[in-house]
């Protein structure tokens, strides 16, 4: 990265507002999400959480739940897939404004799991993402390479090739309404996430693309947060680094318990990262 980038993000950094967010993927119904909201706001109360954005991404069936359970505490929703129509013939599908209307925020595409079980490309997500846009979501785009690009050495081309194409259709001044969530592949669901080290590189790279395909002011502004088999013994060092805004946790966070850890721990690194909380 060059030092016009690492100056401008060294202005910037502070102002960005820190992430701790949790996808249940397949978990959590109904009558389980309302506890979950119940237990999860008795737990904030004696933190420190007014400066992070939080959110959780149940499954479809339980974002009612959701939407009534949170409401109207800090912690906001959203979906973990859309389609990129706005309606018509998509059996079984969900679209944009149908998200809206449910009460979601936001959207997380491209996760790694519709990758490889549904067939989904970075075409169909950068379709995907402009719906999201369009409608007043913010878009969670992942980003991760597999576990062959790693051993290759060509994880910075996928990820970059990955984000040229989703966001493609987006003017530098809309960069920053996406969240960017870097999550390897090879980490999800594994026994460790990626290294400090590893993390650092990925998300510099990220970074450093962003500001040649649109400008170091995009590049300074936009949020990229790390995905992986997070937990509360490996987040506090991966949210610490400076090109990391936050934490998208999968397993560690499917209880109340689990997921008010996880945003102590993100609370705690915006005081080190001076984000007043």
């Amino acid at each position: 990265m060059d030092q016009a980038i690492q100056k401008g993000d060294a202005i910037m950094g502070a102002s960005r507002r820190l992430i701790a967010a949790t996808g249940w993927k397949m978990n959590n119904d109904a009558a389980a999400t309302r506890r979950y909201a119940a237990e999860l706001y008795q737990r904030l109360a004696g933190l420190r959480v007014g400066s992070l954005e939080l959110y959780v991404l149940p499954p479809f069936t339980s974002l009612a739940a959701a939407a009534a359970a949170f409401a109207p505490g800090p912690v906001a929703i959203g979906a973990q897939n859309m389609h990129a129509e706005d309606a018509g013939a998509w059996t079984g599908e969900v679209s944009a404004p149908m998200l809206v209307e449910a009460g979601c925020r936001y959207v997380e595409l491209a996760h790694s799991e519709r990758l490889a079980h549904f067939g989904e490309t970075y075409e169909l997500v950068r379709r995907k993402l402009n719906a999201a846009l369009r409608h007043g979501l913010v878009p969670i785009l992942c980003l991760g390479e597999t576990a062959e690009d790693r051993t290759a050495g060509r994880a910075d081309a996928v990820l970059c090739a990955q984000l040229d194409t989703a966001l493609a259709d987006q003017p530098a001044e809309r960069i920053a309404d996406a969240i960017l969530a870097y999550e390897p592949r090879w980490a999800i669901g594994a026994a460790a996430a990626a290294s400090p080290e590893h993390v650092a590189a990925r998300h510099g790279a990220i970074r450093a693309q962003v500001a040649r395909r649109w400008g170091a002011a995009a590049a300074a502004a936009v949020r990229i947060i790390y995905g992986g088999s997070v937990t509360p013994a490996n987040g506090g060092a991966l949210v610490a680094l400076a090109d990391v805004d936050g934490l998208f946790v999968g397993r560690a966070a499917w209880t109340a318990a689990g997921y008010a850890a996880m945003i102590d721990v993100v609370s705690r690194a915006a005081t080190i990262k001076g984000v007043p909380t």
